[in-house]
């Protein structure tokens, strides 16, 4: 059984459609939108792609905090893709130092999940694998990703209102 270090839980519930949803977390482009990333192409399962961090689109003081790790360069190596219910990544948490190179350390698992809610759709995010994240760098990784997952739920219910850039 997993700690409760070893994984991160955040649910939201989006006023949108599934499928504008689907499409939110699931297209690279939009995904990159609201995430603040850009990537060098598609999601698509078993592939590993590149995301440099640009900074959001849909919020400026995020935005403007983000530009401390602008330009960092980061994998995604893409898991599952279930249309309309659920897509994964593995990265390397909060992997922002100058210099160091994460590629032998473990990846965290990241799972997006649909769920069909009365007024909307329900996404859980969840990043598990902390605890086999060395030590050293443990503890920080799981506090900052937990903030950023609080503050990217925030992002993609922005970028989800009724009138933006889908």
């Amino acid at each position: 059984m997993a700690s409760a270090t070893d994984r991160i839980i955040r649910k939201i519930l989006l006023r949108a459609p599934r499928e504008r949803v689907w499409n939110a977390i699931s297209d690279a482009r939009q995904f990159g939108t609201w995430f603040g990333v850009e990537f060098n192409g598609a999601f698509a399962p078993g592939k590993s792609i590149n995301g440099k961090l640009v900074g959001t689109k849909v919020d400026e003081a995020v935005a403007a905090r983000q530009q401390a790790n602008a330009r960092k360069i980061f994998e995604f190596a893409i898991d599952r893709i279930e249309p309309m219910r659920l897509f994964s990544y593995r990265w390397h948490p909060y992997a922002v130092e100058p210099g160091v190179d994460y590629s032998r350390e473990p990846m965290t698992l990241v799972m997006f999940e649909l769920e069909d809610a009365p007024e909307g759709t329900m996404l859980t995010v969840t990043e598990s694998g902390f605890d086999r994240i060395p030590l050293e760098r443990r503890a920080k990784a799981f506090e900052r990703n937990g903030e950023g997952w609080t503050m990217q739920m925030t992002l993609i219910e922005k970028y989800l209102a009724p009138n933006p850039q889908a």
